[in-house]
């Protein structure tokens, strides 16, 4: 019998070991974050994880920084900067800690229907820096004016484009007469920039 009873007890610890390893990963939103549909800035957006949403994190490109993740039901990929996994309750940002978090290695592959209209950033490309809390504003209609009669040429950054999101120092911002704001063209989307403190005040759709 205790042969016996031995046996079920470890059928049964198998069991929920099994059970734990096939547990979904789950992470944390730090930023507001576009849902792509494939793993770069080019493809569309497909959804919206808002800042301290939960993700089910399927796993991240190796060699890259995105990640596919299911948001409430909606699947796709997001940069692994922004998000974070609780481990002993300690957040871990799953770009920096993949191997001590154990996070799976996915791949992409490009369907018919979702075509990149253009290369993804390699590994080492800058990233946006993170959205803090900054005022909202209302540009006046001549700075879009301005903008548009004065081209500047666009800055390819990995992340998403959100008010509050910090622009990389060696970013050069267009000055507008006198105006308090600077401009930059990011990933094709003209923003305006407070000079000061580098973070995107608001964004042209």
């Amino acid at each position: 019998m205790t042969l016996k009873r031995n046996l079920l007890l470890a059928g049964a610890f198998l069991a929920a070991s099994a059970g734990f390893a096939q547990a979904d990963m789950v992470a944390t939103s730090i930023n507001d974050l576009n849902i792509r549909s494939g793993p770069g800035p080019q493809y569309p957006s497909v959804g919206l994880a808002t800042r301290g949403s939960t993700a089910v994190l399927d796993g991240c490109i190796e060699g890259s920084r995105w990640c596919r993740v299911d948001v409430s039901g909606v699947r796709g990929w997001v940069y692994a900067e922004y998000l974070q996994v609780d481990q002993g309750g300690s957040p871990l940002i799953v770009e920096q800690h993949r191997a001590d978090l154990g996070v799976p290695v996915v791949t992409y592959e490009t369907t018919s229907s979702v075509v990149p209209a253009e290369p993804m950033p390699a590994p080492g490309d800058e990233l946006i820096g993170p959205v803090g809390s900054v005022e909202a504003i209302t540009p006046p209609d001549e700075v879009r004016t301005y903008i548009d009669t004065t081209p500047t040429q666009a800055v390819q950054l990995g992340g998403d484009v959100v008010v509050g999101a910090q622009v990389p120092a060696d970013v050069t911002f267009q000055t507008i007469p006198d105006y308090q704001y600077r401009y930059v063209r990011i990933n094709d989307r003209p923003v305006l920039v407070d000079p000061g403190t580098r973070r995107i005040v608001y964004v042209y759709q």
